[in-house]
């Protein structure tokens, strides 16, 4: 498993758009109006929504978005079971990058799963 530590990069990502946060107040509100609009429960659950944004930030190779989305569904109470067949299709779709991405989110899992 990965050792990333991906507590302390959603850390980093805030703090380093605090900055931006504060310079493009508007864009910024915008798009946390926007995530919150998306991820709110309605015909698909919000934990559903939550492992449909974590396929893709898988499938895009993004570590951030794992963090944000891993430490969403951990609150959300997602099982390792649910993850793991949402994982099987990340790697169905996405070859062998999306496996490495399946073990950091299985490890991000496992890391922020034990300090909630």
């Amino acid at each position: 498993m990965s050792s990333f530590d991906h507590t302390g990069l959603i850390k980093n990502i805030n703090e380093n758009l605090a900055p931006f946060r504060k310079s493009q107040p508007d864009a910024m509100q915008a798009f946390g109006q926007l995530a919150k609009a998306s991820m709110a429960d309605g015909v698909l659950s919000s934990k559903h929504k939550e492992l449909i944004a974590l396929a893709i930030g898988i499938t895009q190779h993004c570590s951030g978005c794992i963090g944000f989305h891993i430490k969403a569904l951990i609150r959300l109470g997602c099982a390792r079971q649910e993850l793991e067949e949402m994982l099987s299709v990340c790697v169905y779709m996405g070859g062998g990058p999306a496996l490495m991405y399946a073990s950091e989110a299985l490890s991000a899992f496992e890391k922020m799963g034990e300090t909630k």
